[in-house]
């Protein structure tokens, strides 16, 4: 498995990075899986079962919020600092099982926080990972030519005001927790090679 981290990436810079890794693939010019670790400036993303109105408003804590619609499935989403998005390119080709790929994202972030004594499953309210009746890593993928991308934004200590300015994945009581709204301590540095141990034991 390729790993490739980056500090904070602006959405559409990684949209663009991870086409270009599938279109990498498809033509033969680089293998998968392809783990890529990031975090994004603030920013809403409207998914391919999105509604625009499910954006309630464009300024949160003072902050200006930009809105992008994605290609990825899923509704409306948050991503920004206190995150640690987790993507993965992975050939489905030989396996054509998208569900089973989304099951692999959840275990990984059960996995995850497994090792940081953290209890998290998942839920009948919805794909991602879940704590307590509450959503701590939200899950959204695509594929093309049956190699998937997109993957899972795992709260470690973001800002929680922002999900009051959306419909997070549909659900208006905005059941959403971070590790550090657990008490636990969320390092992005000490937390990455476990997610990389982890995502191998999955993907490779």
């Amino acid at each position: 498995m390729r790993v490739i981290r980056h500090g904070l990436q602006p959405y559409e810079d990684a949209v663009a990075e991870q086409e270009a890794l599938v279109d990498a693939v498809l033509a033969g010019r680089a293998g998968a899986p392809v783990l890529i670790l990031t975090e994004h400036p603030h920013v809403y993303t409207i998914g391919t079962s999105g509604d625009p109105g499910q954006v309630l408003a464009r300024e949160v804590a003072g902050v200006r919020v930009p809105v992008v619609r994605t290609g990825r499935g899923g509704e409306v989403t948050y991503h920004g600092p206190g995150q640690l998005v987790i993507y993965v390119i992975a050939d489905l080709r030989k396996r054509r099982d998208l569900k089973a790929h989304v099951r692999r994202l959840e275990e990984l972030g059960i996995r995850v926080l497994a090792r940081l004594g953290v209890g998290a499953g998942r839920s009948a309210r919805g794909i991602g990972v879940w704590v307590d009746g509450r959503k701590i890593a939200a899950i959204g993928v695509r594929c093309r030519r049956w190699v998937a991308y997109h993957g899972m934004a795992l709260n470690l200590a973001p800002d929680l005001r922002f999900f009051e300015g959306i419909v997070p994945c549909g659900m208006e009581d905005r059941p959403v927790t971070s590790l550090a709204a657990l008490g636990v301590a969320a390092d992005r540095a000490a937390l990455e090679p476990i997610v990389v141990e982890e995502a191998r034991a999955l993907f490779d």
